[in-house]
């Protein structure tokens, strides 16, 4: 029950305190404008070129709009800690560290989901895309998978902000990386090898490829392979950012500093 308490009260808490976007004008115009505004560029810009299909980039951008909520939030989960001066208050509990941060990444998974439902469903009005009942479970099965990896996966690079003193630029490449390696806004098939390969192991495509099979109509059971493969990314951000939490803590009490080596 405590690390329970610790997963949900105290990510809730942490939210609370560490959340950048706190003003209702910038929440709406980052988190949830911007994606829908994303979202008609690429739809006009396959209808312009002649690739793809709208349902298709509206799947897909829909899942991929989390990205920037669950991306940064996760960062901003750990690194915000010592802007703010309450990491070292934070490394002298005796708490469960895994408990602690990983509580963490759950407010903004399903923050990342809220913005992809609002971004799915303002998109197939504006575009009067059509999107089967029969399809809104696997929908919602994978915009919550991969809303929940981009957290963890935000955590890692969370993490890196205890000794990385502009994590911001991390998660801004990281952002644009995903946008491009992704699959749903270029085909995998036209990538290079190398950002072929690194966008099997990042967020979200194993996630838009199952979106996507939902739209289409396919059974849950189709969708078990690729959501799998993104709850399996998702296990290993995790043990990941925990990793690194642990390391990056245990040099700060061997150096007596909370500060960039």
């Amino acid at each position: 029950m405590r690390t329970l308490r610790l997963l949900t009260v105290g990510g809730a808490i942490a939210y609370r305190a560490l959340f950048n976007w706190t003003t209702p004008a910038m929440f709406v115009g980052t988190l949830l404008v911007s994606p829908v505004f994303q979202l008609l560029f690429f739809v006009y810009l396959g209808r312009t070129l002649h690739v793809g299909d709208d349902l298709g980039y509206l799947v897909g951008n829909a899942v991929l709009s989390a990205a920037l909520a669950c991306v940064y939030g996760g960062t901003m989960a750990v690194a915000n800690e010592r802007r703010y001066g309450t990491l070292g208050p934070l490394l002298l509990s005796p708490l469960r560290r895994a408990a602690v941060f990983g509580g963490r990444a759950l407010p903004y998974a399903l923050n990342g989901v809220l913005i992809s439902a609002f971004t799915l469903t303002v998109g197939a009005l504006l575009l009067r895309i059509p999107i089967g009942v029969r399809s809104l479970p696997g929908l919602a099965l994978a915009i919550c998978v991969g809303a929940l990896s981009c957290s963890f996966f935000g955590l890692t690079l969370g993490s890196i902000g205890l000794r990385f003193r502009d994590v911001w630029l991390v998660s801004n490449v990281a952002d644009a990386v995903l946008l491009l390696v992704s699959g749903v806004n270029v085909a995998p098939a036209a990538l290079p090898p190398v950002l072929r390969s690194a966008g099997a192991l990042l967020p979200l495509r194993h996630a838009a490829t199952a979106a996507r099979a939902a739209a289409d109509g396919a059974p849950l059971a189709r969708l078990v392979a690729p959501l799998g493969a993104e709850l399996g990314l998702a296990a290993g951000y995790a043990l990941l950012a925990i990793g690194l939490l642990a390391l990056f803590e245990r040099g700060s009490r061997r150096h007596a500093t909370l500060d960039v080596l």
